[in-house]
């Protein structure tokens, strides 16, 4: 009869590994989150506006922070791995005004 030890006592065993990856897992998937609660929050920003009359002025800046925010939920779903956009833009509502300026820098 052989006896072999434990799994966490082999050399070869990645627990701590596992455990950090679980975490950086977590913390992408919280940080995905996030980044669609943004989202959210601007496209509801930007239809409000458009039920109310308002100035240009207004509408372009909700417009752009809209924009900044669908940026970054795409480039954090990209990290997640999750390649394809187009699930996410009719999940959201996100309008094509909205994506007509993603990626554009813009002068402070």
């Amino acid at each position: 009869m052989t006896v072999r030890p434990p799994r966490s006592l082999s050399p070869f065993h990645s627990g701590a590994l596992s455990a950090l990856e679980y975490e950086l897992l977590s913390e992408r998937a919280d940080a995905l989150g996030r980044h669609g609660l943004k989202v959210e929050k601007a496209i509801a920003a930007l239809q409000a506006l458009e039920r109310n009359e308002t100035t240009p002025e207004l509408r372009e800046r909700l417009l752009d922070d809209a924009a900044d925010a669908v940026w970054a939920f795409f480039i954090q779903r990209e990290i997640c791995g999750l390649r394809d956009s187009r699930d996410a833009v009719r999940r959201y509502g996100i309008p094509s005004q909205v994506m007509a300026r993603l990626g554009i820098v813009r002068r402070k």
